[in-house]
C-alpha cells in the first residue's frame, strides 16, 4: 500500500505540471487507476464477495475508461492548438501542491495523532486541496473538470480508508453523482466551445449584466 501512496502522490504532482490537455487527461486516468487499485486492496482485505471487488470495477469503468474518454472526445474537437495547451504558469499550482502535502500531514498529525494509515489520510487531503487548486487556478473548463475529479478521488479515498470500505449503496450513489456531473460538464464545455470558440471560462465574464 505504501508504494500505491507514493505513486499516487507522484501522479498528482505530475498532474499540476501538465498544460497540455491530452496529457493531463491521461494522467487523470492513471490517477483513477491507482484509486481503483486502492479500492480492490481495501475491499479484499476486509471481506470477500460482491462488495470486495465491485467498487474497484466501477472505478475502472467510470473513472479510468468512461470519464477520460468523454474528456478526450471534447479535446479532440478542439482545432486551435492554443486551446489544447493552457497558458498558465504551472509553477504556482505545483508550489500550492507542495504546500498542500505538508499541510495534509500537519492536519492529520494534529487531529489524528498516531493514526493507522497516516500516509493515506494525508494523501487524500493532499488530493482534495490540489484538485481545488486546479479548479480555481486553471481557466480551461477541461482542466477544471480534471481538478473536480481529482478532488472527488481524494474525498472517496478519505471515506474509503476512514470507514474501511463504504457501504455498497453509498458507493453506487457516489459513482452515479460523478457520472451525471461529468456528462453535464462535458455538454456545457461543448456548448462553450461552440458559442465562444474557446473553452476558457474567463469568457463567461462577458455575460455579466
Amino acid at each position: 500500500m505504501e508504494y500505491l501512496v507514493v505513486s499516487l502522490m507522484f501522479i498528482v504532482f505530475l498532474q499540476t505540471r501538465f498544460v497540455e490537455l491530452r496529457r493531463a487527461t491521461l494522467c487523470l486516468a492513471l490517477q483513477s487507476a491507482l484509486i481503483a487499485a486502492a479500492c480492490l486492496v481495501v475491499g479484499m482485505s476486509h471481506g470477500s464477495g460482491l462488495h470486495a471487488w465491485l467498487p474497484g470495477v466501477l472505478t475502472i469503468a467510470v473513472k479510468v475508461l468512461f470519464i477520460p474518454y468523454a474528456i478526450l472526445r471534447v479535446v479532440n474537437q478542439l482545432r486551435d492548438e492554443r486551446e489544447i495547451v493552457s497558458d498558465i504558469n504551472v509553477n504556482y499550482s505545483t508550489a500550492f501542491a507542495a504546500c498542500s502535502m505538508a499541510l495534509g500531514y500537519m492536519v492529520i498529525d494534529g487531529l489524528l495523532p498516531q493514526a493507522e494509515g497516516r500516509d493515506i489520510l494525508a494523501t487524500s487531503m493532499f488530493m482534495i486541496m490540489t484538485g481545488l487548486a486546479l479548479i480555481v487556478m486553471r481557466s480551461r473548463a477541461i482542466m477544471q473538470m480534471i481538478g473536480l475529479i481529482t478532488l472527488e478521488n481524494g474525498i472517496y479515498l478519505l471515506g474509503l480508508i476512514m470507514t474501511e470500505g463504504l457501504p455498497l449503496i453509498i458507493e453506487l450513489g457516489i459513482f452515479l453523482d460523478v457520472l451525471i456531473a461529468v456528462v453535464i460538464l462535458v455538454i456545457l464545455t461543448s456548448r462553450l466551445r461552440l458559442s465562444f470558440k474557446t473553452t476558457d471560462t474567463n469568457v463567461l465574464d462577458k455575460l455579466k449584466g
